[in-house]
């Protein structure tokens, strides 16, 4: 049952089929059979897993029970909190602080009824598209070794796509939910902003608070190797925090189609800003030409798309202010003499980030008044069209590169990209709070997988993810990674 969906094992533990200790013992044997090569489930919690599956077989001979993951078996980020486990950010010398408080999202997870085996790596920080650090380690591609799982969700992609469990918990803030899911084949979805609380993935030893501060771009979400569980990832974890929960509800429209031939999609392969290589773009276009064989009104220019080069400015600006808020105070003041040491009127992408670290809360406003033009230009945009079709980044996978983030490129169809710059895809949904489910679209020549986002109409999120599944029935879906 390694590759069954986590729909199917809900439904095959609510029938009898299985029970939760046996898919719980089948997935600690998985983890601790294949973990060794990948490094993706880096915290375990074993022991309580067993108890809580043994309790879940409980409930579930009553019959009358009907939580949405009652018995499944999952994992989830590090940076999520996890009561009684540690929770480091991949920071050395945190592990010894105590966590005593489940995060909302987690909460809510284990109130659904899922058994939580442990935690997957991230990347130092959550700051980087390849999972590595000095607490636990670098995490593996299941399908090459040699490559990143991505990042900062890097384990739970590798879990996922290994075959460990079927749903995950994620996040991000420059596609840390949909990077992993394109260079491992899988699924997920970054939720329209705000609709799943935060409360809870904090920094080692930041206090419990009773509410979340605010952090512009950032979002929690699903993975999973289908559509349909994103969904069901969805309805568990969306919804007000308990502190809002007295004045609203979150009640999601329901997906604008039902059948693939009724959607308008608008494909787009080519990035202004940056080069997008042709391992990506072939296997995208090749997904447009079916599209429109099954009746959808495929796109490729809109007078009403935004300006794409604005969106990756105002997002790297946006991006650069947020990382430039927390930075230690020596590390600030440096970064106010190098912007202040740019050449006058420099507007490349690299004098831009320089500058954005160190933007005044001035700067910001402006900026976000610029934001809100953008967000109402996707407004009108969606009236005419139900998803833009976009890549996730420009290559597949990343090969494993630990040096310094300045430091690095990446060859895309034989020119070197600054590291900096891969973030521009996964900018269009996240500048203005956009849902995107990202899902897989075809392998590459070097045997590798490529995926592709599907973007929506803010708080469309059905509309994404049920687009997501309807091609996933009509040209196939999630592919296991070759054995050995």
């Amino acid at each position: 049952m390694e590759f069954r969906t986590a729909t199917e094992l809900v439904a095959a533990l609510r029938s009898r089929q299985v029970s939760s200790v046996e898919l719980t013992e089948a997935a600690i044997a998985a983890i601790e059979a294949g973990d060794g090569v990948l490094n993706a489930v880096v915290v375990r919690d074993f022991d309580r897993a067993r108890a809580a599956a043994k309790a879940a077989d409980a409930a579930l001979a009553k019959g009358s029970e009907k939580r949405a993951l009652l018995g499944l078996p999952i994992t989830v980020k590090e940076s999520f909190n996890v009561a009684g486990l540690p929770t480091t950010w991949g920071i050395p010398n945190t592990q010894k602080i105590p966590v005593t408080q489940d995060a909302v999202t987690v909460a809510r997870l284990k109130d659904a009824g899922a058994v939580v085996l442990g935690k997957t790596n991230v990347s130092y920080l959550l700051a980087d598209w390849q999972s590595f650090n000095d607490v636990y380690g670098t995490s593996n591609n299941p399908w090459s070794a040699g490559h990143t799982p991505g990042g900062s969700s890097g384990g739970s992609a590798a879990a996922l796509a290994a075959g460990f469990v079927s749903l995950e918990l994620g996040s991000d803030l420059a596609g840390s939910l949909r990077v992993p899911a394109h260079f491992c084949g899988i699924y997920a979805h970054k939720p329209s902003s705000d609709i799943i609380p935060r409360r809870g993935q904090n920094p080692p030893g930041v206090p419990a608070l009773s509410l979340a501060p605010r952090l512009d771009l950032a979002v929690c979400g699903p993975m999973a190797r289908s559509a349909q569980d994103l969904m069901l990832g969805l309805d568990v974890l969306a919804g007000p925090d308990d502190y809002e929960a007295a004045a609203w509800q979150l009640k999601l429209p329901a997906p604008r189609h039902a059948a693939l031939k009724d959607y308008r999609v608008l494909v787009i392969d080519r990035h202004p800003l940056t080069p997008t290589d042709a391992s990506v773009r072939d296997p995208l276009n090749d997904l447009a030409e079916r599209l429109a064989a099954a009746g959808c009104r495929v796109g490729r220019s809109s007078e009403a798309l935004p300006d794409l080069a604005l969106i990756g400015r105002m997002y790297l600006q946006a991006l650069m202010a947020f990382i430039g808020s927390n930075m230690p105070q020596p590390d600030y003041e440096t970064a106010v003499a190098r912007a202040a040491a740019l050449p006058e009127g420099a507007d490349d992408l690299r004098s831009l980030t320089q500058r954005s670290l160190v933007t005044s809360h001035r700067g910001w406003v402006q900026a976000d008044f610029i934001r809100t033009g953008i967000a109402d230009g996707w407004r009108r945009f969606f009236r005419d069209w139900d998803i833009l079709l976009c890549p996730v980044m420009p290559t597949p996978a990343l090969a494993h590169d630990h040096r310094p983030v300045a430091e690095r490129t990446v060859m895309i169809d034989g020119r070197a990209v600054p590291y900096g710059e891969l973030p521009l895809w996964s900018s269009i949904a996240t500048l203005t709070g956009l849902p995107s489910t990202a899902f897989p679209v075809g392998i590459s020549a070097q045997g590798l997988p490529v995926g592709a986002q599907a973007i929506g109409p803010f708080l469309e999120d059905r509309t994404t993810i049920t687009f997501a599944d309807l091609v996933a029935q009509a040209f196939g879906g999630f592919k296991p990674p070759p054995a050995g």
